[in-house]
């Protein structure tokens, strides 16, 4: 699909370095936008050379880092008005009494806090240039038990609500603010999923309507339209990608 209103424009996205992180960085790309990428890991080598991107190693549990790495990026490329807070990782399916404070705090920064930090530090261009789109990374584990361990659903149910909050907040100054839910996407994140005989990957797929995975290129394909003006009254929802996983 291809969206001409991208040409030109600035996108932040972190998480960049794989999984849908990188599909989101490759989509807007094409579609001829700048993108600003953040992530704790190295440039991919794909992405080396390439015109309009400024790509910017930071580690999101790193408030200054962060900051930092934003404006490094918009200094080069200019205020972002489509942001993807897409930086993420698991828990190891661990329930309560199996988390420590030190992992549900790790969890929580990487997975929510980077959120706020990232759409406080970008908001206040968007109020200035009366325009800004927000898609912000919740999971299935958002919106049911199941799809991660007491600190992942736990962050992913208060993305869900912070989105839904900001979105309230400004949605009359031209922001808008909404949520993605992926189900089993083939990401590095789920590689362990994969491992040996891949018994609990098949297992999932099994479990899922759709019987497969999907790749990362498709909820970044659902980004481009969330992200664009069609989708201009949609606002503060959480819209599922997940094979039909919660419709069981």
């Amino acid at each position: 699909m291809q969206f001409s209103e991208y040409q030109g424009q600035t996108v932040l996205i972190t998480g960049a370095a794989s999984g849908i992180g990188l599909a989101q960085v490759r989509e807007f790309l094409s579609q001829g936008a700048k993108v600003i990428a953040i992530d704790r890991q190295p440039q991919p080598v794909e992405l080396m050379s390439t015109e309009s991107l400024n790509y910017q190693v930071a580690d999101v549990c790193d408030e200054a880092a962060l900051v930092g790495a934003i404006q490094a990026g918009v200094a080069e490329l200019g205020q972002p008005l489509i942001v993807c807070n897409t930086a993420g990782k698991l828990d190891g399916y661990r329930p309560t009494l199996e988390t420590c404070l030190d992992q549900w705090q790790s969890i929580l920064a990487t997975d929510l806090t980077s959120q706020f930090i990232v759409t406080n530090t970008v908001l206040p261009g968007m109020l200035a240039a009366k325009q800004g789109v927000f898609v912000n990374m919740a999971s299935i584990a958002g919106l049911v038990a199941g799809g991660g361990g007491a600190a992942y659903t736990a962050a992913k149910h208060a993305i869900i609500g912070y989105t839904k909050q900001l979105d309230l907040d400004y949605a009359a100054k031209g922001i808008r603010a909404n949520c993605i839910a992926p189900g089993a996407i083939d990401t590095p994140m789920n590689a362990a999923d994969f491992a040996g005989d891949g018994k609990m990957a098949k297992w999932v797929a099994s479990e899922t309507p759709a019987q497969r995975w999907a790749k990362p290129n498709e909820v970044a394909d659902l980004t481009l339209f969330l992200a664009s003006r069609h989708a201009d009254y949609i606002h503060g929802t959480v819209t599922p990608i997940d094979g039909g996983w919660l419709e069981k």
